[in-house]
């Protein structure tokens, strides 16, 4: 997971970005980027951590153009590093590319090998930077002719930003994978991973960025071409049940009017005898206010969130994860002191946060702590985009619910089904990827998956 943004044809491109990134700082809080273009130089500003850390005014006002391109980054393939921070920049014969990819790739290694025998020498250990080779060893002359070339090559997720030279270019995957959508603000055209980066610039939002689509812009102009052949679409459905804004409509849905229905769904399926339920802020809060419209059953913030403090899941070790679970949420011992309790949670990765949080909740004074997951257990690795990418690190592959419930140390505990996940989804039923939760892979990974590439 991470978000990606770019504009073109605005004179304050490169501040544009910034506060396109700072909404999309959700996506990625490992480290930020920017590369902007005048027509004669280009120039870049990148550094580890928040997007407020990385940027002062100083380099915002030194990124000069009105083009630029920005990246977020959560790092799901090459390690958290300096050297693998996006955009990723490259020059050559053409000229300038810069890449923001959000995704994995599935025959990352395949292509690397082939390329690196080819001759190619690897800055990073990314697999956007297999993108940009690709992109330069093409004997095409045509622009457009050497990108369908290049993402041919390609197996598994990608939504791109790239600039080339005075070109803005946008594509996705032809599954659909990542979200990634166009929007315009005063005849300058936006691409952006959500919705909720253009409302910040108060750019209008015109549409989803297709699936297998390529749009090449160069100022006020667009076009859009489909080469690839129609494919049946694998919209993350995780994007929906912890990634994306509750304020963005992705995939062409709004994803808080989802998750109140996956909440409502949870309440139909797995009621519980309680005197209160409680969400795990941020992301359990709107499955929640679903839960209680069904349930009936009053709703308490009993825990409140430090908003200092980054989410939680997509932190790069367990160390630091942790430690923040317990920076993070602080309870309200007046509001939790003999109740029985009902907690709303999202999703259960790995179990160790959540139990420091039922910990902290018995040491409030509950009474009873009971647990509602809006989605099915998570079982199976994902190899298009989300930190699990093995089963080791997945508390539900290998544990019943029952030994989940006692590791957690939980009076109950109980799963969203798969078929109630889908049927509260707001498209139908056959147009997500659910292979974390059944094991059914779009796309299958090449064998090969490890090396350096794959480090965490």
């Amino acid at each position: 997971m991470c978000g990606i943004f770019g504009i073109v044809g605005h004179k304050d491109a490169a501040r544009l970005t910034y506060l396109g990134l700072y909404a999309l700082q959700h996506r990625g809080e490992e480290s930020a980027g920017i590369v902007a273009y005048d027509g004669k130089k280009v120039s870049f500003h990148k550094g580890m951590g928040l997007v407020s850390n990385v940027f002062d005014e100083r380099a915002i006002k030194s990124l000069r153009g009105d083009l630029a391109v920005g990246h977020v980054r959560y790092s799901t393939t090459g390690a958290s590093l300096v050297k693998n921070i996006q955009p990723f920049l490259v020059s050559h014969r053409r000229g300038h590319i810069a890449i923001a990819h959000n995704g994995n790739l599935t025959n990352t290694l395949n292509l690397w090998d082939a390329l690196e025998e080819r001759g190619s020498i690897f800055q990073t250990t990314m697999d956007s930077e297999i993108i940009a080779h690709l992109l330069v060893r093409s004997e095409k002359k045509d622009l457009k002719a050497s990108f369908i070339e290049a993402l041919t090559q390609l197996e598994g997720a990608y939504s791109l930003v790239l600039m080339v030279n005075d070109l803005l270019i946008g594509t996705r995957d032809p599954y659909g994978w990542r979200p990634l959508c166009l929007g315009k603000l005063n005849g300058a055209y936006v691409l952006a991973s959500e919705a909720c980066a253009l409302d910040l610039i108060r750019a209008k939002y015109i549409r989803e960025i297709e699936p297998g689509e390529i749009v090449f812009i160069n100022k006020n102009r667009l076009k859009s071409i489909k080469p690839f052949p129609k494919k049946r679409h694998a919209f993350c459905i995780f994007e929906y049940i912890y990634f994306a804004r509750p304020d963005s409509n992705i995939f062409g849905k709004n994803v808080y009017l989802t998750r109140k229905r996956l909440g409502r769904q949870l309440a139909h399926e797995c009621p519980v005898d309680c005197d209160l339920v409680m969400p795990i802020p941020d992301s359990g809060s709107y499955a929640a206010i679903g839960f209680v419209e069904d349930s009936k059953i009053p709703l308490e913030l009993g825990l409140i969130r430090n908003h200092y403090v980054g989410r939680t899941f997509i932190q790069p070790s367990q160390h630091i994860r942790d430690f923040r679970v317990r920076v993070k949420l602080n309870p309200i011992k007046d509001v939790l002191k003999g109740k029985r309790i009902a907690i709303i949670e999202d999703s259960i990765v790995r179990g160790t946060t959540s139990r420091v949080r039922v910990k902290t909740l018995r040491e409030a004074g509950a009474k009873e702590v009971h647990m509602r997951v809006s989605c099915p257990p998570l079982k199976f690795p994902c190899f298009y985009g989300i930190d699990f990418p093995t089963k080791k690190e997945l508390i539900a592959s290998h544990h019943s619910v029952e030994w989940i419930r006692n590791f957690i140390n939980l009076d109950s505990l109980a799963y969203l089904s798969l078929e109630g996940m889908l049927e509260a989804m707001l498209l139908p039923k056959g147009e997500f990827c659910t292979a974390c939760f059944n094991g059914v892979y779009p796309v299958k990974p090449a064998k090969k998956l490890s090396k350096n590439i794959l480090e965490k």
